[in-house]
């Protein structure tokens, strides 16, 4: 099966007797449903609800938990885990041996017997394991973010900035990263007040080319006016976070759309359950 090294990853430990009221209290994953051998997306936001952290959260044994992140923010993350730990009886840590590795295919689904796999529960029709023991085959890095790509599932720094997209934009709404019946967390008003409202406009696509797509951070464009922004490739398939508005005017009215200077199709990763609006914005509001 084929499998990578995930380099670029950090894992974090909380735990002691506090540490699942204090994780639920402050991340936007419903812990209540996270069970053994699951890994699940989730964040911490601002206040205004745009995403701070982004991660995959684990069980490690009773009253501990695993999250795991990108290695550049890692320090960052506990030091604001840190702010909002008070009085709470939890310890907080970075492991300076992480090593995480994923695979992915029929073969890759997490024993119930091996503590130290889990499924990657953002890919809702694949099975992914993510591994944090044991590893030494660094793999094919590049066919597992061509993997990634191909089934929607982007990450900050490679599809988006921290800091710069809310929950919905980046589709945790549907990867199982947001607990809507869950009591408050950091940012919960405006999640919740964009869900019940259906506002969310901005959602991660697939883009397709017939040749190799330009750097992540190019625009998006339709007759010269912003519909996105290219987030990371793999030849002539990348990722996107795009106005479905927009794009849905620009297909209806069969205008061409960019990237740079790349025409491309977009698509609706084919699990999310979320469609392009029925009522389109005009070339003139885009």
């Amino acid at each position: 099966m084929p499998s990578a090294l995930l380099k670029d990853r950090a894992l974090i430990s909380v735990s002691g007797p506090d540490a699942e009221h204090f994780l639920q209290n402050i991340l936007t994953t419903d812990l209540d449903t996270l069970g053994a051998g699951e890994a699940k997306p989730g964040a911490l936001l601002t206040p205004q609800g745009k995403i701070l952290f982004d991660f995959l959260i684990s069980r490690a044994g009773e009253n501990a938990f695993r999250l795991e992140c990108r290695t550049d923010i890692s320090d960052d993350f506990i030091r604001r885990l840190m702010l909002y730990k008070l009085r709470a009886k939890v310890e907080i840590a970075k492991s300076e041996q992480s090593l995480v590795a994923v695979a992915w295919g029929k073969e890759s689904i997490a024993s119930e017997n091996d503590s130290t796999a889990f499924a990657d529960k953002r890919f809702a029709k694949e099975s992914v394991t993510r591994t944090y023991a044991g590893i030494a085959d660094a793999g094919d890095i590049a066919a597992w973010q061509a993997f990634r790509i191909a089934h929607g599932i982007a990450e900050s720094g490679a599809d988006y900035a921290l800091g710069d997209a809310f929950p919905h934009d980046v589709l945790l709404d549907e990867t199982g990263g947001i607990g809507f019946k869950k009591g408050c967390y950091v940012g919960q008003e405006v999640v919740s007040r964009m869900q019940h409202r259906g506002t969310a406009r901005r959602r991660v696509l697939i883009v397709q080319a017939g040749l190799a797509l330009p750097a992540s951070g190019t625009e998006l464009t339709v007759e010269g006016r912003p519909v996105g922004t290219l987030g990371s490739s793999a030849g002539d398939i990348g990722l996107a976070i795009a106005r479905i508005d927009r794009v849905k005017a620009a297909l209806d009215a069969g205008q061409p759309i960019l990237a740079g200077d790349v025409p491309v199709t977009m698509a609706i990763p084919t699990w999310a359950k979320f469609g392009f609006p029925q009522e389109t914005v005009s070339a003139e509001e885009a």
